[in-house]
């Protein structure tokens, strides 16, 4: 989940086994009382409530569709969400823009949110038109708020080796007012999450300080993977590099200064970016990951994964689709088996964790990152299967790991909940590391 939307380890850790019980990994765990009896739709409703930090979602319409909500059912999830984001696109189109920008906007920002979010759940049926039209009417919503804030965010595309980038970028209040160019923090998601969520999480800290903002979407992520079809690849540099030639165009932009982060499955396409982008003056792995096919084998029974190493693609992928449909297996295994096939745009649970496979940190390509990296981590987040230290060690001295404290909110995953603490440090230590950028 963005950060991920919402993230998708969560699923792993509870046990990809037949018939193991949801009670796994409960939200409490992490320092918040639970939204659902469903953990899985506990975790996603609090990711769905961290927006609010940054005008994203509201905490009172968040709790009523909380309250609402049949724990497990998809569809209950859906129409809630569904009823939200309707009720404030209706709240936002009866408002006159000209004369009350900030209420607009905000309408329009938490009706994006809502549609988004309400989307989430249906991606085990990869032709449900509900992913596309309901998407479009997010988007649309987003880009009506745009124009309406204080630092109008640009969308902009930016081709790549035979796909498109989708970016937006947020001009920092200082460069707009004629100070020359500013640092830059360039922002990817995850396994699920849109690009449009990391502005309510990140951006408007990183603008508070002066700096543009820049987030885009590579293939596998929600856009890309609806508009041109295109799942996960393991050559992340060839999304980040375009997007770094385009930043290089601004005359805003200090190129010098440039931090790439990367949210949650992000911890590893941010690091992996940076084994071949050496314009880059920093990474962000929020958090650590370098092998998630890994996490996923782990959790796999033996058996299950003696037929994914001896190539057995139909027994195989004949156990992975009997857990999706299963009434004895979490919430979170369904979702991560689901939303695996349709962010990497295939069929076969096999083919999946095969691609899944080529996407790994490991010690050639670490050594190849020429920045320093910051690598976080949640003290109870045990979704990345604490890959963290790992990551540490295979940076040598790159790295610089933080771990968020559970006694002060943010020791989940990607700091749900506690953006502000998550900004603190990792754009404190930004600062430091640009300021010995020669």
């Amino acid at each position: 989940m963005q950060l991920p939307k919402s993230l998708l380890f969560f699923a792993v850790q509870s046990g990809i086994a037949l018939g193991q019980s949801n009670s796994t990994n409960s939200t409490s765990d992490v320092g918040f009382l639970p939204l659902s009896t469903d953990d899985y739709f506990s975790f996603v409703l609090f990711e769905v409530l961290s927006q609010a930090n940054g005008g994203g979602t509201a905490t009172g319409e968040v709790m009523r569709a909380a309250a609402k909500i049949e724990p497990g059912n998809y569809e209950s999830y859906y129409n809630e969400f569904k009823f939200l984001g309707d009720s404030l696109h209706d709240i936002a189109i009866s408002i006159n823009a000209t004369k009350f920008p900030v209420s607009a906007r905000e309408a329009y920002f938490r009706a994006a949110s809502y549609y988004r979010t309400s989307v989430f759940f249906l991606t085990g049926n990869q032709t449900d038109p509900r992913l596309f039209d309901t998407w479009d009417i997010a988007l649309a919503d987003f880009d009506r708020a745009i124009p309406l804030t204080d630092v109008k965010g640009e969308r902009v595309t930016v081709k790549g080796p035979g796909f498109d980038i989708p970016v937006i970028f947020w001009k920092s209040p200082k460069a707009a007012k004629g100070n020359g160019s500013v640092p830059t923090i360039l922002v990817g998601s995850g396994y699920d999450a849109p690009q449009e969520e990391s502005y309510h999480a990140l951006g408007r800290e990183v603008l508070d300080r002066g700096w543009n903002f820049v987030t885009y979407e590579g293939p596998g992520q929600p856009t890309v993977r609806r508009q041109q079809a295109l799942g996960f690849i393991p050559n992340w540099w060839d999304v980040v590099t375009p997007v770094m030639d385009y930043l290089e165009t601004r005359p805003e932009v200090d190129i010098k200064r440039v931090a790439l982060g990367g949210l949650s499955f992000g911890g590893i396409l941010a690091p992996l970016a940076a084994s071949r982008e050496h314009r880059l003056a920093a990474v962000l792995a929020i958090d650590g990951l370098y092998d998630l096919q890994k996490v996923i084998m782990d959790a796999l029974p033996p058996s299950k994964i003696q037929l994914y190493e001896n190539g057995n693609r139909t027994a195989f992928d004949a156990y992975m689709n009997g857990l999706r449909v299963s009434p004895q297996a979490p919430t979170m295994a369904k979702w991560f088996v689901d939303q695996g096939l349709w962010s990497f745009n295939t069929e076969s649970p096999y083919d999946w964790l095969k691609r899944l496979g080529a996407i790994v940190l490991d010690a050639d390509i670490l050594n190849n990152v020429t920045c320093p990296v910051f690598v976080g981590k949640g003290q109870n987040d045990d979704l990345v299967g604490g890959q963290e230290q790992e990551v540490v060690d295979l940076l040598g001295s790159k790295a610089y790991f933080y771990e968020f404290k559970t006694a002060l909110g943010a020791g989940a995953h990607c700091q749900l909940g506690a953006e502000p603490q998550l900004a603190q440090a990792t754009m404190d230590w930004v600062a430091e590391v640009f300021e010995a950028v020669v």
